[in-house]
């Protein structure tokens, strides 16, 4: 199987994070940024590490980044730079856009231009702050829409001892399980017969109200 081709635009906080977090999954990784300096961080890593001006049609061609399966644009403050890049990239055909924005109505002008997903950092990791005030129990969520969510969960205590058939998540609490994690290990969609233990972390998609009834 060949290993997923990426490219990230954009070297600040955010993008260094994505870039070493793919790079530690075993992706293969372009970085590009204008900034020689914060190139340079990368070039001791396997990632191909440019400095250049990722407006540039040109330059975004020479780093190699129309052969990437997804690209992040990672930029935060130029806007007008996000914008340009996206169209860019639309043109050339990247199978997978992915945009940071700064808020929602720079979210909806990279949807119109080609944007697949629009990512909103801060917003993102101030819902997971709301959350982990409000239960102990919620471990991570990622918002599909205002209504669904992928949520990671401990065990409920109502249900822990029990086989995914016997708990009634999606019958009675309308929650589907994708995963549990387990002993480092991940179960991708279970079997009914699987017993849910005490110790499992469970990645659930389902209604945000749904999902906090089944922890109460």
């Amino acid at each position: 199987m060949s290993r997923l081709q990426c490219g990230v635009i954009g070297l600040g906080r955010f993008g260094t994070a994505v870039a070493t977090t793919l790079l530690n999954l075993g992706a293969d990784v372009i970085v590009l940024d204008k900034t020689e300096e914060r190139a340079e961080n990368f070039r001791t890593t396997p990632a191909i590490a440019i400095a250049g001006d990722a407006t540039n049609e040109l330059a975004l061609r020479e780093a190699g980044i129309p052969n990437c399966d997804t690209v992040i644009v990672a930029i935060g403050k130029d806007i007008q730079a996000s914008i340009l890049i996206t169209a860019l990239l639309k043109e050339m055909g990247i199978p997978l856009i992915v945009v940071k924005a700064n808020d929602e109505l720079h979210g909806r002008v990279l949807a119109k231009i080609g944007a697949h997903k629009i990512i909103f950092p801060e917003r993102d990791m101030g819902i997971r702050t709301a959350y982990s005030l409000v239960t102990s129990n919620i471990l991570d969520v990622l918002e599909l829409s205002k209504d669904l969510s992928i949520t990671e969960i401990k065990t409920p205590n109502n249900i822990k001892g029990k086989t995914l058939k016997d708990s009634k998540l999606r019958e009675r609490d309308k929650i589907n399980l994708l995963a549990i994690k387990r002993n480092g290990k991940i179960i991708v969609n279970p079997e009914p017969k699987e017993i849910i233990q005490i110790d499992d972390t469970l990645i659930i998609v389902g209604r945000v109200g749904d999902i906090q009834r089944i922890q109460k």
